[in-house]
């Protein structure tokens, strides 16, 4: 799932889909009605990549809690945001047993569950892992090249008599 061009714009109802930067802001598009409005410097918008949810342990990326949605769900459609408070309240520790009560709120929990359905409605959710580049791989094979350059700079060079 990737939500790194998903944008939540206070004020404003939905998720748009950042489309262009221009000098005064952007042109995002509504993922509800497709809508395109441009959005100045100076609104209040967050990148759902850039959001998290507080647990007793740690801060959860919003992209993971989607993605157990989505595993949860099978990729299908969510609990609706509409339900009364302690039955999404049920339904969010499912999802995320250890969340913090104390600063995740009813509101908070119905916003995440009406963003969930709005992507999943447009195809955007998967439960599948996202590739990211293993550190430790990076690692290994950059040391393996430099391994291998300094095997190429220590072997004898021909000269040009010898051939």
């Amino acid at each position: 799932m990737n939500v790194d061009k998903i944008l939540a714009i206070a004020g404003k109802p939905g998720l748009y889909e950042l489309k262009l930067q221009t000098r005064s802001g952007f042109l995002a598009e509504s993922l509800l009605d497709g809508k395109k409005i441009t959005v100045g410097m100076r609104s209040n918008v967050s990148l759902l990549s850039e959001i998290s949810m507080y647990t007793y342990s740690e801060e959860k990326p919003l992209a993971e809690i989607m993605r157990a949605i989505a595993v949860k769900e099978n990729e299908g459609p969510a609990l609706s945001h509409k339900e009364d408070n302690a039955k999404l309240i049920a339904y969010f520790k499912e999802i995320l047993p250890d969340y913090d009560e104390d600063r995740v709120y009813a509101s908070d929990i119905k916003k995440v569950l009406n963003w969930y359905n709005i992507l999943q409605a447009k195809g955007l959710v998967s439960k599948e892992e996202p590739k990211v580049a293993n550190a430790e791989a990076i690692k290994e094979e950059v040391v393996k090249e430099v391994k291998e350059e300094a095997k190429a700079k220590k072997a004898p060079k021909k000269n040009k008599k010898e051939e």
